[in-house]
């Protein structure tokens, strides 16, 4: 919680100051009665009062007057609140090293699943695409709100050889600029703009990862990168088993050196989470919202409950 005009808080001096009168009133009340020496008599002249319960109305009170000036200091809150506009282009890796089994079902499987949660995730006002490689690069889907073209296209995936996480990059920008270029032109403005990237292998063919890099900051597009798998994962190719570890580090230099966020899953639940965190991240906000409402309520039902019980207690205010 955040406080907007920290300086009424010197109000609450105020409130302490009237707290201390009201304490040395009582104590000089205390001293009249002890100069009674006939206590019998005493108490025949002075009305029997409500004791420590008059003690507590005057507590509500200044309880209330308390959470009232507090109220004007404008506290507030972060809140999650969803993005009204974004363009988000994930490219998932279909090369057949997909078909190993160290994650359950298989990680083609198990991308599919989480690539469908990611785009349950987003707000439906963000714009999705879908791009799909392996030795090449291809757009399946062009950033759109239309969920449903983007989990048909992921149910419709099919592996192919090798991997380009070069071109993947490129032809997500690719779909990203032909997007904010139609935007252009229309004379609406361009939103922010993220690609979400995952592989699980190395990349063996198409342009350098550095080029990558290159263009998308160029763009300023962040690109987030997901390293899925675990290292002793294999693939039977025709009877011969070939490992298919992933490679880490460059998925990571690619989120650290574009802005992105780097993430790694070595399950498929571990994916569903990443994939659920980005999905968090891109799709939502934290906006400061003015709690200071609640505040007043406060504070006037606190001092509201110290008239009343005054009124019951002593028949007067305070």
């Amino acid at each position: 919680m955040t406080l907007q005009s920290p300086l009424w808080l010197l109000a609450l001096l105020a409130v302490l100051a009237v707290v201390g009168l009201y304490v040395v009133l009582q104590l000089r009340r205390a001293r009249y009665a002890a100069r009674f020496t006939n206590v019998a008599l005493l108490g025949t002249l002075v009305p029997k009062r409500p004791g420590w319960r008059r003690h507590v109305a005057f507590g509500l009170v200044a309880l209330g007057l308390g959470v009232l000036v507090f109220s004007l200091a404008q506290p507030s809150t972060e809140v999650r609140v969803p993005r009204e506009r974004a363009t988000v282009v994930m490219a998932v890796d279909v090369s057949l090293s997909m078909r190993a089994t160290d994650v359950e079902p298989d990680r083609f499987q198990a991308m599919q699943t989480a690539a469908k949660e990611f785009v349950d995730v987003l707000p439906e006002r963000i714009n999705l695409g879908l791009v799909a490689f392996a030795g090449t690069a291809s757009t399946l889907v062009t950033p759109t709100t239309d969920r449903g073209a983007v989990r048909t296209a992921i149910d419709n995936l099919e592996l192919a050889e090798a991997t380009a996480i070069g071109d993947a990059v490129f032809t997500s920008l690719t779909a990203i600029t032909n997007y904010q270029a139609s935007l252009e032109s229309e004379g609406v403005s361009v939103p922010p703009a993220r690609i979400v990237l995952l592989s699980d292998g190395y990349s063996t063919m198409g342009r350098d990862e550095t080029q990558a890099i290159d263009a998308a900051n160029a763009a300023e597009v962040p690109v987030s990168t997901i390293a899925f798998g675990t290292d002793y994962g294999t693939l039977d190719l025709n009877g011969e088993v070939v490992p298919v570890p992933v490679d880490r580090a460059t998925l990571e230099q690619i989120a650290d050196e574009t802005g992105g966020d780097y993430s790694q899953a070595a399950s498929a639940e571990e994916l569903e989470a990443v994939y659920e965190d980005l999905g968090s991240q891109i799709g939502y906000t934290t906006e400061l919202q003015d709690v200071s409402p609640w505040f007043v309520r406060g504070g006037l039902l606190f001092a509201l409950l110290g008239v009343v019980g005054s009124l019951l207690w002593t028949n007067r205010l305070l």
